[in-house]
């Protein structure tokens, strides 16, 4: 007796439980079919065909989403297209610019040759100078100039320029000199 009492109580939670969900869509699925049936007609088998008005709903709802799937479709390749182009016109943009850098590299490097040249033609004139003359042009000098160059030349031709410089003068240049490398790291 207990056993069938339970078995029964089953049952009516089961039918409670799941039938409400079914009876529900059940009404739902007619409303939206724009018929409806009464519920002795309206019960449908699983897995039975729906009807004409149905399919065509689908097809409809399907061929929607095709137009919105290739829009999007569309719409991507565009911004491919769009990226491939930018990424030309940067590989263009950087590959004149590396151009450009080693246009500037050789300018940099022509220049600082024609400098250099300049400075030891200019070193080998004082240095063949008399003593006494160029120690007049490095009196009027910038210390540090005057140090730039005599750190270049013979020590024989800058010692007869130092010797006649004024003490002042001298010891300027001298601790210039000195102190050049001063700053260079040790290790």
């Amino acid at each position: 007796m207990m056993l069938a009492l339970l078995l029964m109580g089953s049952a009516i939670v089961r039918l409670g439980l799941e039938a409400g969900p079914a009876i529900a869509r059940e009404v739902a699925s007619l409303k939206e079919g724009g018929q409806e049936e009464p519920a002795h007609q309206g019960e449908t088998q699983r897995g039975a065909m729906p009807d004409t008005a149905e399919l065509q709903t689908m097809l409809a709802a399907f061929q929607q989403r095709e137009k919105v799937l290739a829009a999007r479709e569309a719409e991507i390749q565009d911004r491919m297209k769009a990226l491939e182009i930018a990424d030309q016109a940067i590989e263009k943009k950087l590959a004149a610019l590396e151009q450009a850098e080693e246009n500037l590299r050789a300018t940099l490097a022509l220049a600082d040759g024609a400098t250099e040249a300049d400075v030891s033609r200019l070193t080998t004139v004082y240095e063949q100078m008399k003593p006494k003359d160029a120690s007049a042009l490095f009196e009027e000098m910038d210390p540090a100039f005057a140090a730039g160059f005599l750190a270049r030349m013979q020590p024989e031709a800058a010692a007869g320029i130092m010797a006649g410089l004024s003490p002042e003068a001298a010891y300027t240049i001298s601790v210039v000199l000195a102190g050049r490398n001063g700053s260079v790291p040790k290790e």
